[in-house]
């Protein structure tokens, strides 16, 4: 089987509630287990010798950053990595179709398609052995509670044929537990599916313009910026409910862990998950130094002192120093942070380049979730609850941050570029 894999990344306008962590780069290169969040889908994908090529869609502009990334996955996993950028948020839908030249180029048999911001142990060799040949279009779901399955797509499958008879992106009243879990398994015809829908939702508006000219203008070798959206399509409000009951769409059901990569708060959680996966597909990626507890992953760059203590569920990140008797325990420490002598650093992100003082305490208050259970939603991982009050939640520090010697940081964001000259507690500090 040819296959090819499609991974939306989003743009600037998507993840604000990733921030401060997106300010600086984008939320699909930020590093969780000391990788970029897309490398864990490239992973997965390259592992699977079916797979021929993968193609990332954004609207992120093509910077050096994101130009390096490609660059080292290239090399790294000796496939074809492209990055195509959408002209303007076309949506879910609307973006593979504009780019569909480039996905059904080779007549792959199929292809993946995957949001970045949906984590999992990408059980895609396992999709591809479920997918039957009556089957064009698979879905992989997971279920979820009752009262949070209104947050995402539910799907109602018949549980002896697997097939999606109905369809609702974020109902307003219960329709099922099993919800989207953002990757698909989709036959190149789901474009004529897509194509018929532009046709009906766009022809009234077309004036003088002909639909062959539209349609060639949005191919993706002759770019056309039209004044109103008439490319944004949306795969699970508009096309996923067209194709449920058609007995064309069919679930994979996984019962395993999943996380939905929403908020900043929810990379500490990506980041305990991926930790633990790394126990069985790579162990090497663990450190074994005497201080470590549980599962640490150290860049071979940082610097850490023999009496420090880290773990479990710690990462950190190149050029980091930890200093004489520190602590630091289920949380993340980016590129070039200095963690000075006996601070200790708990249920928190350190930001790049920032500067934590000697005997300092900065921690946040951690929602207890299981990576072993059968799935994970951000609910708890918010700023504010439904009164506007700030939750308690991880403590987070943007980039170049500097807190001084012998004090708490609490439940607290941070922008970056501060340097604080006390503690804080339940702040969000611009």
């Amino acid at each position: 089987m040819n296959l090819k894999a499609v991974i939306l990344v989003g743009g600037p306008q998507k993840g604000t509630r990733f921030r401060p962590l997106s300010l600086d780069l984008p939320k699909p290169l930020f590093p969780i287990a000391g990788f970029p969040l897309v490398h864990h889908h490239i992973e997965a994908c390259c592992r699977l010798k079916e797979v021929t090529e993968i193609l990332l869609i954004g609207f992120f502009q093509p910077n050096d950053a994101l130009r390096r990334f490609i660059q080292r996955e290239r090399q790294e996993f000796g496939k074809s990595i492209i990055y195509l950028q959408e002209y303007t948020m076309l949506g879910t839908a609307g973006c593979i179709y504009h780019f569909r030249d480039v996905i059904t180029n080779g007549s792959p048999d199929a292809f993946f398609l995957m949001f970045s911001d949906a984590f999992c142990d990408f059980p895609l060799q396992e999709m591809i052995q479920f997918k039957e040949k009556f089957m064009p279009y698979l879905i992989m779901t997971v279920e979820v509670p009752k009262e949070q399955s209104l947050h995402y797509g539910c799907a109602g499958i018949n549980l002896t044929t697997s097939e999606v008879v109905h369809y609702t992106e974020k109902p307003d009243t219960f329709v099922s537990c099993d919800i989207n879990a953002g990757i698909y398994l989709l036959n190149i015809d789901i474009f004529e599916n897509i194509g018929v829908l532009f046709q009906n939702k766009h022809r009234p508006s077309l004036s003088d313009t002909s639909m062959e000219e539209v349609m060639l203008h949005v191919s993706h070798q002759n770019v056309y910026k039209p004044e109103s959206t008439m490319g944004r399509i949306s795969l699970e409000s508009e096309v996923l409910p067209r194709l449920a009951g058609s007995g064309k769409l069919f679930a994979f059901r996984m019962d395993r862990f999943w996380l939905n990569i929403k908020s900043a708060g929810s990379a500490l959680y990506a980041n305990q998950a991926i930790l633990e996966l790394y126990k069985s597909s790579h162990p090497e990626r663990l450190s074994d130094l005497p201080g470590c507890k549980g599962n640490v992953y150290i860049h071979p760059t940082a610097e850490v002192d023999d009496s420090a203590v880290l773990g479990p569920n710690v990462t950190v990140g190149a050029g980091v120093v930890i200093g004489q008797g520190a602590r630091v325990k289920n949380s993340m420490i980016l590129d070039g942070a200095l963690v000075k002598a006996h601070s200790c650093i708990l249920n928190s992100i350190i930001g790049w380049h920032c500067v934590v003082g000697e005997w300092t305490r900065v921690e946040g208050t951690p929602t207890e979730i299981d990576p072993n259970a059968p799935h994970a939603t951000t609910d708890n991982f918010y700023l504010f609850d439904e009164q506007g009050r700030l939750r308690p939640s991880i403590t987070i520090l943007g980039r170049d941050v500097t807190i001084p010697a012998e004090v708490v940081i609490r439940n607290s964001i941070i922008m970056p570029s501060k340097e604080l000259g006390r503690g804080f507690k339940n702040q969000i500090l611009l």
